[in-house]
């Protein structure tokens, strides 16, 4: 089994697990080893899963405006949440490359690994909402028709960008290219970067 597969099984896992209740207030039971990898990757698409139907919660135009503003920072300290994760996947990868020495033409890629099974994991959550959508028998045969096209373009991407990541890893792994991570310095979450935050102390 490739890492990617790997990936989207565990991405299906979550996916499924979280919509046995459906609810954004659902708890994790994570069934995954604390310190492995693969906890790292459940945890990531449930965090992603409760974070897409916050999205849409936001969106309700009724919505009652305090209740919004709950959600925006709940969304915001999800986010906060989604990158420290991927910082965790790539310290595990830099750790399983660590004794790698990279070959002396190696090339940099412009993003992690991390970063792409970051994309991997949305793409598990379009793939499973627009197979609802296409199956929905209380939408129109046309609603339908075009989510089966937007699905298949899916899948097909599903399947380009899981080829891609297991090619980088397969790269690293034989020096032909190297793993540079940054860590995110989001401005706005520190209170010493933000002027909003830091001009009220």
């Amino acid at each position: 089994m490739t890492f990617t597969q790997q990936c989207n099984e565990i991405f299906s896992q979550a996916i499924r697990d979280y919509h046995v209740k459906d609810d954004i207030d659902t708890p994790i039971s994570n069934p995954y080893e604390r310190d492995s990898v693969e906890n790292r990757l459940y945890l990531k698409c449930w965090i992603d899963t409760v974070q897409w139907h916050l999205e849409d919660i936001i969106r309700d135009p009724h919505i009652n405006p305090i209740d919004a503003l709950g959600l925006k920072r709940r969304i915001d300290r999800s986010n906060q949440d989604r990158t420290d994760l991927v910082e965790q996947i790539d310290s595990y990868f830099r750790q399983l490359y660590s004794q790698v020495k990279p070959l002396p033409d190696a090339r940099l890629n412009t993003e992690s690994p991390a970063w792409a099974v970051d994309r991997l994991s949305i793409l598990a959550l379009k793939i499973y909402h627009m197979r609802e959508q296409a199956e929905r028998t209380d939408a129109t045969a046309e609603h339908r028709d075009t989510c089966r096209g937007k699905l298949a373009v899916l899948l097909e991407q599903q399947t380009d960008l899981a080829t891609a990541i297991d090619q980088l890893l397969e790269d690293i792994e034989a020096g032909r290219k190297y793993m540079k991570v940054y860590r995110q310095m989001k401005m706005y979450n520190d209170p010493a970067t933000n002027p909003v935050l830091y001009k009220k102390g």
